[in-house]
């Protein structure tokens, strides 16, 4: 099954960068096949936020057997909130590749492309991409995965406007779409918390968020994600987690993105998760919502033995 397995036009033809050249306002967008309003979701007492049964179960030890890996998810949310992590676990757990518009910008960033020395200018302002350069990569990372017989994706940066959301409803049809959301103040602790090793290329995260509960809203706590000791004089920043850059990346976020939840609320495919924590509080939890159930004992955020919230 190839990847645009519901294609509206003929898969030989199918380019995100066509789709947009052939864009205009006054297209017709289709609505949702997926309105999560009109499933039962189990009955007395289930909870509203969770998907229908019609999900299955992700088996465990790496075999895709008996899996059904037709998903194309879509992860949105604000810089930072840990879109990366949440769609990276949950694509080993289904089968699917996740696709990050951020990692792939940051490969092209590190090349001698054309547009890198373009690109590392709008990053450090904290400016989105425009359209035809994200459109341009993001296509060319789907053709790749195309050819290698790849059945599914989930998105993790894309689309980040209503008019790049209008150009992948017109190429291909998203399943879900998965709105992560974090309390800002925490959500600026972990931006400026991150850190990453200049040798090994790991990633991690010296905030230590401690929230105490004010105003009937509850506390949080997201523990620290700290280096092994041989990577804790090798700890770097990015360049643009300070705290300017990372304020102007929220705002912008809040008035160029808002409208994209919008968009796909409006077409019933919008799960609205609110992160109570860190992975280890918010990792069962999400997949609770998701109606999917973890076999390799990841369901508890303890696989890798560190409780962290550094996403």
């Amino acid at each position: 099954m190839a990847i645009f397995r519901r294609l509206r036009i003929p898969p030989k033809t199918t380019s995100l960068v066509a789709a947009a050249c052939s864009y205009s306002s006054s297209c017709h967008v289709p609505s949702s096949r997926v309105d999560l309003s009109k499933h039962d979701f189990g009955g007395a007492g289930a909870d509203p936020g969770t998907l229908p049964s019609f999900r299955h179960e992700a088996g465990g030890g790496g075999s895709r057997a008996g899996r059904s890996n037709s998903y194309q998810w879509v992860f949105l949310g604000c810089p930072g909130v840990g879109k990366g992590t949440y769609a990276s676990r949950l694509s080993s757990l289904v089968g699917v590749p996740h696709i990050s518009t951020g990692d792939i910008l940051r490969d092209e960033l590190g090349s001698s492309g054309s547009t890198s020395s373009q690109l590392s200018e709008i990053v450090n302002q904290g400016k989105l991409v425009p359209d035809e350069v994200i459109i341009d990569l993001l296509s060319k990372r789907l053709a790749v995965g195309q050819l290698k017989g790849e059945t599914g994706f989930i998105l993790d940066g894309f689309p980040r406007t209503v008019r790049q959301a209008e150009i992948l409803e017109g190429v291909t049809d998203i399943d879900l779409v998965v709105n992560l959301k974090l309390r800002e103040e925490a959500l600026l602790a972990k931006c400026l918390g991150r850190r990453i090793c200049s040798e090994c290329g790991g990633n991690f995260n010296v905030a230590c968020i401690d929230i105490k509960p004010e105003n009937g809203q509850p506390g949080m706590y997201m523990a620290p994600l700290l280096p092994p000791l041989q990577c804790t004089s090798k700890l770097i920043t990015r360049s643009d987690d300070t705290e300017d850059v990372v304020k102007e990346r929220l705002r912008v976020y809040n008035e160029m993105t808002k409208p994209v939840e919008e968009f796909y609320r409006r077409r019933g495919k919008l799960l609205e998760f609110d992160l109570p924590g860190g992975i280890p509080e918010s990792w069962p939890k999400l997949l609770k919502a998701l109606n999917l159930q973890d076999h390799d004992g990841h369901r508890d955020g303890h696989h890798d033995g560190r409780r962290s919230a550094a996403a």
